[in-house]
């Protein structure tokens, strides 16, 4: 066969390209003939949907309606979104619960008046039951004594090079932590709950170094290292080590409390969690399972899809000019829909769940608490605008695509928008998701050493239908 180079993929005498919006690469020129590799990169890789459907594959882990594919059991969380009545899939409103106890109770109660729950329902998916008073107490403390990185971390390891996503450097910090522990291959209690506490309360300040670094190197900005005060919360702390004169207020503290509990855990199934219980499964150390964890979270079909709803959000914004018009709005949905408008994939993003369908309980709380904080502020229009949104998009999805699933808004219809009326940078939106979700890959990594017991290896079918003939190089 004779590889083509494609001339329009080589520049002239810089000798850069271009690869979809990201940076230009540099190509030397004694490399260029290499380019015309990539021509053939969407033929070798092809596999036809038919391949799927006569083969019987379970694609994505799904099955036929949408439904996960059992794939292991667990005691840490259930995720409800329908019924099976008579065979039939019946949609129910959202349910999310944690070792046994519904969000919205172990939630509700969260106000300016009460404590922050975080550390709690850390302390609940680590230990399998809520903490006594004492037993709180003790976990805070715990997690408080190993905010400090070790000596020279923050210079070798955050500061030479900064990424523009700062995904890519938690989880690079988290393989780097592996080299300061002198027992990082043991697979006992104790240790596994130990990196887990050290990870829960570093990767905040890992996170919020990481952003100054990137600012100090992409746009020549104050490189700022506060300190963590002993005794704050997690949420307090981030907000005290990310605001340059490191005030905040109660209300703030508390909110950002409740976001991270939000996106702390969600059933074993989604793709970060899966993730590590796969990398458990191999008895991998737990540095490796985690940093892996993040990798598949910065996904924009995962934990990175809040940047997609706050760009498309943007845009509507921008095309729309009468938010209040809710014709307008609709109209820009269907261009949507119809791959004419935003990414042209067709994905109006913040709307659909893999298991939720008139509900889901995370989005209803955002929600929440969204309302409480637009509430007669510069952002109450675009408030109502996400309602808008909210409710014009499952029909006009379901009218777009001909389908008849349930759809409802998830978790990252809201959060983006909650971070930005707190000042939150968009940069740190899946940073605090992987800050956040610590405790629940760590709930299910125990779970999976425990009682796992096997690798998890799923097999994949053959495509080909017959086995090819081997040609020597010389009669090609």
């Amino acid at each position: 066969m004779v590889i083509e180079i494609d001339e329009n993929l080589i520049a002239d005498d810089d000798s850069r390209i271009k690869v979809g919006e990201a940076d230009t690469i540099e190509i030397h020129p004694e490399e260029t003939c290499r380019v015309g590799l990539y021509g053939t990169f969407e033929e070798v890789n092809q596999i036809p949907a038919s391949a799927y459907k006569n083969k019987n594959v379970k694609r994505g882990l799904r099955n036929s309606d949408g439904t996960g594919v059992i794939a292991g059991i667990t005691n840490i969380s259930e995720v409800n979104g329908y019924e099976i009545v008579d065979g039939v899939r019946v949609p129910i409103e959202g349910s999310l619960r944690l070792r046994g106890y519904e969000l919205y109770d172990l939630l509700g109660n969260v106000d300016a008046s009460k404590r922050f729950a975080f550390e709690e329902l850390c302390y609940l998916l680590l230990m399998g039951d809520l903490p006594t008073q004492d037993n709180l107490d003790k976990f805070v403390d715990a997690i408080d004594l190993q905010r400090e990185l070790p000596d020279g971390f923050t210079a070798n390891t955050i500061m030479p090079i900064a990424p523009r996503n700062l995904m890519n450097v938690l989880s690079r910090s988290i393989l780097h932590l592996y080299a300061y522990d002198s027992h990082a291959e043991e697979r006992t209690a104790k240790h596994e709950i130990h990196t887990a506490l050290s990870l829960i309360s570093r990767l905040p300040r890992i996170m919020v170094l990481s952003y100054y670094s990137k600012r100090a190197r992409f746009y020549h900005e104050s490189m700022i290292m506060h300190r963590f005060i002993k005794g704050q919360s997690s949420a307090e702390t981030i907000l005290s080590m990310l605001r340059p004169d490191r005030h905040f207020t109660q209300d703030e503290a508390r909110m950002l409390d409740v976001m991270l509990c939000l996106h702390a855990e969600h059933g074993g199934g989604n793709n970060s969690t899966f993730t590590t219980r796969v990398l458990s499964s191999a008895d991998t150390d737990p540095y490796s399972a985690y940093s892996a964890a993040i990798g598949s979270l910065k996904g924009y079909r995962h934990g990175g899809a809040n940047h997609k709803v706050r760009a498309m959000h943007e845009e509507i914004k921008r095309e729309v000019s009468n938010w209040e018009d809710e014709g307008a709005v609709a109209d820009y949905l269907r261009r949507i829909v119809n791959k004419e408008a935003y990414d042209h994939t067709g994905l109006i993003y913040g709307i659909g769940h893999a298991v939720y369908t008139l509900s889901d309980p995370r989005a209803v709380v955002c929600k929440r608490f969204a309302s409480e904080l637009a509430k007669g502020s510069e952002y109450e229009a675009e408030y109502r605008l996400l309602e808008t949104i909210e409710r014009l998009a499952p029909e006009i999805i379901t009218q777009g695509r001909g389908i008849e699933k349930a759809l409802c808004a998830n978790v990252d219809m809201y959060s983006g928008f909650v971070y930005s009326m707190m000042g939150i940078p968009e940069d740190l939106y899946t940073p605090l998701f992987a800050c956040a979700r610590m405790a629940g890959w760590a709930a299910h990594r125990f779970e999976e050493v425990v009682s796992g017991k096997r690798i998890i290896r799923p097999a994949y079918a053959s495509a080909r239908v017959s086995p090819r003939k081997y040609v020597p190089i010389d009669m090609r």
